[in-house]
């Protein structure tokens, strides 16, 4: 039955006002993930079950049940677990799909204990939403080794969401003790696992559920999600695939998100978004003859707990429409089946709009970055503050312009004035740290001058950092620690209170106003790390992807996995994205491309040969390398040394093996523009590529103009920048032009001064003959 949907969809992402930013991966969020991480894709770019941050382990079981496998770094414990002191208590949470109930759970545990504990007084708890599932005893004789140990979680104690917490009670003596004796420890690897047997629940079938169980943000695996193509598609209908993969693409978030493709087959099991255009039908689906743009869920004809989304139209126009509804309008939707009646203009995006990036016309609350709970913590050993954000990858920062962030924060005051601080890191490296003052500052005139203008207890305090551009890359988290100097009394004397609590102000601002948009193109790291120049604009609308002549399904994930990329980075599906071919490339002249294809498959690789610095054909290969001396007569320009300088050598050889590359020039079509090549000289190379752009620990050592990229290793040489993207005023583009060539600047000085001297003498000399003339 055809349910018609006749509202009209927002010409806009409602969620784009006030949305928060996508955090790093757990507590990277290193990034955004949960905390802002960024987590590290390990498997095969196109499939397999691999994900963020270490290995993940699925098997099957009759009766549909399977049985997975997560390790405390995945589940957001970047380090091992420190548990200290006489209740030392560390954890992590981790959450269960809206599609699976869980039927038997197990932790793997590898640790360690300090040999000086009392195992008649001591124990590890190990606690499941603040029940207790078990406790491990600590006896002596074990202590110090590394020990290993499976607990069975009773599967009743797991919920939806979940929090996993280890906590060491911990005595070293009969009589008494320092609470914080050093002997108080127990050391939890982050290499432990959980693994959980799960059961599947089949959900109805209702768009409502959307993007469930297609995304479910429970699950802190890589989302895998199959795209089917009814029939071989043209550039229109992957024009609305991308539309889809980018959006799921930005929920995925630090997850990471990959699209494997097939024509006509669906896949054995699990969930698949199917795309068809026109009267292409799929053996086990049945649907009638959609009446226009047309978005359906239905059951995997092949996995009975699966299902299917599949988005229709009678042409290529109608399939862009039902994708671009289902993008930004999904949280509208409803029933089995909807048929769109009408969806309005989308408001045309502006450059560097994109909802994941700070804008650059006005300071940014953290409170529009962060929840407000996780701007809170407690206790003496307390958790960090992470805020996550990202930002445009070319702001233009020149003689020392920093970045202002205004903070305001709480905190308990310390009884006595001791070495307690509030430190503050960038991406895990130290910034700065500023005092927790005492409650009582009368001791002197300085005490009473801090007492007038710090905290006492209900004011928040305040201060201005100023962090220079380089230090917050675009994709970046602020995290916050609270210290508490813990000061001893004496024997029999020492108990710890854990009654301090600290917060960050909601209204604490950061602001990127000011800068220009000016960047040394090609920077392969831009690209790696925020898509750019392509997230210039958040829907694509000034990209084309070029796929050769004649795409096959590799070349296809590659396509939806990259735009799946640039959906994270913006936080807005591409509706803009146009996709054409190699021999149709001048009708996009006036757009930045991203070229896909093996060396064999896009001819453009071999025409644009000398424009690349790299070319690969088979087992013959090409590198364009430049020289010390280059380097040395540039050695005013620190930072832009090496722009607009062509390469000084190339070195040919051939050599069997895979090597994939991505590469950076100015278009050949357009000054001004940007090319960016994904290829290989052997097919299998592009999934080298995609693996290397989801593995954060080789997005690192993508940079320059050319990554060549060897399995897991990726080698990067030295970029040569030969054009810019981006615009400065006038004032400040003849201030840094003339900075980069001094000669120029000297021959200006020495004109002016001549023209100077010139201009008195004839001064003088006009003087001169008027007292002569009198």
């Amino acid at each position: 039955m055809l349910l018609t949907t006749p509202a009209t969809v927002p010409s806009a992402l409602a969620a784009d006002a006030g949305r928060t930013l996508p955090p790093l991966p757990a507590p990277t969020t290193g990034y955004t993930g949960p905390a802002s991480g960024a987590s590290a894709f390990g498997g095969s770019a196109f499939g397999g079950s691999t994900n963020a941050a270490g290995s993940s382990t699925t098997a099957s079981l009759p009766g549909g049940s399977r049985t997975y496998s997560l390790s405390l770094k995945q589940l957001g414990a970047l380090y091992p677990l420190q548990l200290r002191g006489v209740e030392g208590s560390s954890g992590v949470p981790f959450s269960i799909r809206a599609d699976e109930i869980v039927t038997g759970a197990k932790l793997k545990l590898n640790y360690a204990f300090s040999p000086a504990l009392i195992s008649e007084l001591s124990h590890i708890k190990v606690l499941v939403n603040d029940e207790v599932a078990a406790t491990i005893p600590v006896p002596k004789e074990q202590g110090g080794a590394a020990q290993m140990r499976e607990i069975a979680i009773p599967p009743r104690l797991i919920t939806e969401f979940n929090r996993l917490n280890l906590q060491l009670v911990g005595h070293y003596t009969m009589e008494c003790e320092d609470p914080a004796h050093s002997s108080l420890w127990a050391n939890v690897s982050n290499n432990s696992t959980l693994e959980l047997t799960v059961s599947p629940i089949s959900l109805e079938n209702d768009l409502s559920l959307l993007p469930q169980p297609f995304f479910d943000r429970r699950d802190v695996r890589r989302l895998d999600l199959p795209f089917v193509f009814a029939s071989a598609p043209d550039t229109g209908t992957l024009e609305a695939a991308g539309i889809l993969s980018s959006w799921f693409g930005a929920l995925a978030g630090y997850r990471g998100a990959t699209f494997p493709t097939t024509v006509g087959q669906i896949p054995a099991r699990g969930n698949a978004v199917v795309i068809m255009a026109g009267g292409a039908r799929l053996p086990g689906v049945a649907l009638p003859q959609p009446g226009g743009p047309t978005l359906s869920i239905v059951p995997n004809p092949n996995d009975p707990s699966g299902k299917l989304l599949l988005v229709s139209g009678r042409d290529v126009k109608e399939l862009k429409t039902a994708a671009t509804t289902l993008s930004v309008g999904a949280p509208t939707l409803s029933g089995p089946t909807a048929l769109i009646s009408e969806l309005t203009n989308l408001k045309p995006r502006e450059p560097y709009d994109a909802p994941n990036w700070l804008p650059n016309h006005r300071a940014v609350s953290f409170g529009e970055l962060a929840a407000a709970q996780t701007l809170n913590v407690s206790g003496y050993t307390p958790d960090l503050i992470r805020i996550n954000f990202r930002m445009p990858p070319d702001l233009f920062a020149w003689r020392e312009k920093d970045i202002a962030i205004k903070l305001k924060y709480r905190y308990t005051p310390r009884p006595t004035i001791d070495k307690s601080t509030l430190n503050v890191n960038v991406n895990e490296q130290f910034l700065t740290s500023l005092p927790l003052l005492a409650a009582d500052r009368n001791g002197g005139k300085i005490d009473q001058l801090l007492t007038r203008v710090m905290p006492d207890g209900q004011t928040p305090a305040e201060a201005t950092l100023n962090i220079p551009l380089f230090k917050l890359p675009s994709q970046t988290q602020l995290q916050f620690h609270y210290y508490y100097d813990y000061q001893k009394q004496g024997a029999c004397k020492d108990v710890i209170l854990d009654n301090v609590k600290g917060a960050i102000e909601p209204d604490s601002t950061i602001d990127i106003s000011g800068f220009s948009h000016f960047i040394a193109m090609p920077d392969l790291a831009a690209f790696s790390n925020a898509g750019f120049p392509f997230t210039r604009m958040a829907d694509l609308s000034q990209t084309a992807v070029v796929l050769p002549d004649n795409p096959g399904p590799i070349d296809y994930g590659l396509y939806l996995a990259l735009l799946g990329r640039m959906g994270d980075s913006t936080g807005y599906p591409a509706t803009g994205v146009t996709v054409t071919q190699a021999q149709q490339v001048n009708s996009v002249a006036d757009k930045d491309l991203l070229v896909l294809g093996a060396t064999g498959s896009q001819p453009l690789v071999a025409e644009w040969a000398e424009d690349m610095p790299v070319a690969l054909n088979g087992d013959t290969k090409r590198f364009q390398v430049s020289d010390l001396m280059s380097k040395m007569l540039t050695w005013w320009d620190s930072v832009q040394g090496n722009a607009s300088r062509p390469a000084r050598g190339q070195v040919a050889f051939s050599s069997a093996g895979t090597d994939a590359m991505i590469t950076g020039f100015e278009s050949p079509l357009a000054g001004g523009r940007s090319v960016v090549v994904i290829s290989s000289n052997r097919p299998a190379g592009m999934t080298n590529a995609l693996d290397a752009l989801q593995d954060p620990d080789a997005v690192k050592k993508i940079q320059g103009s050319l990554a060549v990229i060897r399995g897991k290793q990726v080698d990067s040489l030295v970029s040569e920048p030969s054009y810019y993207a981006g615009r400065l005023n006038p004032v400040t583009h003849a201030q840094w032009f003339l900075s980069r060539h001094p000669l120029m600047l000297m021959l200006m000085g020495v004109g002016s001064a001549l023209l100077f001297a010139i201009v008195l003498y004839l001064s003088l000399r006009a003087r001169a003959r008027r007292r002569l003339t009198l």
